[in-house]
């Protein structure tokens, strides 16, 4: 009797038992960690609260696959001082600023100086492209919104106004040309500015064709057996494309793969042979081959030859961005902070360049020789790091940052 009251009271509770009843429901042939997964199609306000930083991120976006983990630390640890920034990124935008400013000024004694010439094209054969492909990295978010198309228009189109200007006054000031304001020309650095514009308003379009990357190759190579003109930069804007399509189209796991001590020492020896290659063709090949705003006519080369060369180059330039990434430190260094505010020295140094053009310096650093190159590239590197400074950039922030006036936002997104 005992016994039988014993097993109607355990069926009793069995029932009553809200855990016991759901572990019943279970399918035994499926394991428990398996069943009930996380419903990561829901809208986050429909998941717990604790888990909605994280899992409303896309895996698959470069900066949420970052952001994902930053938030996964900060839950476990609400004092962890990391940033939400990957050094990484920081720390190459820095570099490559430095090397766009120390190319601008190598061009002003880099005549008949052999080796400063060779060392001047191997980084024009990457720094560009790698620059492109992060500002592609970092577009793939961008979706058309009208709040995205107005912090582009506050971040890339009035700063390129702007500087039009102040860089069409300087070179009337410095050369003595007449000023003339020709936006649809963009002079000198600006032509960034304006491609990036265009570059990140096409991103939609190939976020929606299949194989945009080769399609890209394909439109840059038939760029260039045009005629057109440098309106808008538009010779560059379609040869520089593919780097910014491919930086699309990148994933954290791609740049994962440069982070290993064999693609560090691969970086060494393409570099080498990148210097070494250089200088035996010295005093070719012609630079508008790297700054992508000739076509074949104006390089008065055969077309067959143009694309052969233009697909060599390619492929040297994409060896090269692979062994710059793979040097560029993980960690947070010295310069990381200062790689958030590229585009301070980047639309700055330029003006200095002109200014030291004004004063008669060049002349005198190319008669120093060697050391005037070592004190040309010292000073290049402290004013790029001057130039990214804080109270710089609270100077010129009006400039290079602007912001859209408030009654040229419509009422409804005032508020966002």
């Amino acid at each position: 009797m005992r016994t039988t009251r014993l097993l109607a009271d355990r069926n009793r509770r069995d029932v009553q038992n809200p855990q016991d009843t759901q572990l019943q429901q279970r399918d035994p042939q499926n394991p428990p960690d398996t069943q009930n997964p996380p419903d990561t199609q829901n809208p986050p306000d429909t998941q717990n609260p604790r888990d909605t930083q994280i899992k409303q991120r896309d895996p698959q976006n470069p900066q949420d696959a970052h952001d994902t983990t930053i938030a996964r630390d900060r839950w476990q640890n609400p004092r962890s001082p990391r940033d939400t920034r990957d050094p990484f990124f920081d720390n190459a935008k820095f570099l490559l600023i430095v090397l766009v400013a120390l190319g601008h000024s190598w061009e002003q004694i880099i005549e008949g100086t052999h080796a400063l010439q060779a060392v001047h094209t191997v980084v024009y054969a990457f720094h560009m492209p790698a620059f492109i492909l992060l500002c592609g990295y970092f577009s793939q978010r961008f979706t058309g919104r009208p709040d995205q198309v107005r912090r582009l228009i506050e971040g890339v189109l009035i700063p390129y106004l702007l500087f039009e200007t102040a860089y069409s006054a300087t070179y009337s000031a410095v050369r003595g040309e007449p000023f003339a304001l020709t936006p649809t020309e963009p002079t000198y650095l600006c032509w960034f500015l304006i491609a990036l514009f265009l570059w990140r308003l096409s991103t939609p379009l190939w976020r929606a064709v299949r194989h945009p990357v080769p399609i890209a190759v394909l439109v840059s190579l038939a760029a260039g057996l045009t005629t057109m003109g440098y309106d808008l930069a538009l010779p560059r804007v379609l040869m520089f494309l593919p780097w910014f399509v491919l930086g699309l189209r990148l994933r954290p796991e791609h740049f994962a793969l440069l982070r290993t001590r064999l693609a560090r020492r691969c970086a060494v020896v393409a570099f080498a042979c990148a210097a070494m290659g250089a200088y035996l063709l010295i005093p070719a090949p012609d630079e508008h081959w790297l700054s992508m705003d000739a076509g074949y006519t104006d390089l008065d080369v055969s077309w067959p030859r143009y694309l052969a060369v233009r697909i060599a180059i390619f492929a040297v330039s994409a060896v090269l961005v692979a062994a710059f990434l793979a040097c560029v430190p993980r960690r947070r260094t010295l310069f990381t902070a200062l790689g958030a505010a590229t585009m301070y020295p980047y639309l700055l140094h330029g003006l200095l360049i002109r200014a030291g053009e004004a004063a008669g310096l060049y002349p005198f650093l190319k008669d120093l020789g060697a050391a005037g190159q070592i004190l040309l590239t010292l000073g290049v590197i402290t004013t790029v790091f001057l130039l990214s400074t804080p109270p710089v950039r609270k100077l010129f922030r009006p400039l290079v940052e602007p912001r859209l006036p408030r009654t040229a936002i419509p009422p409804d997104d005032r508020s966002r």
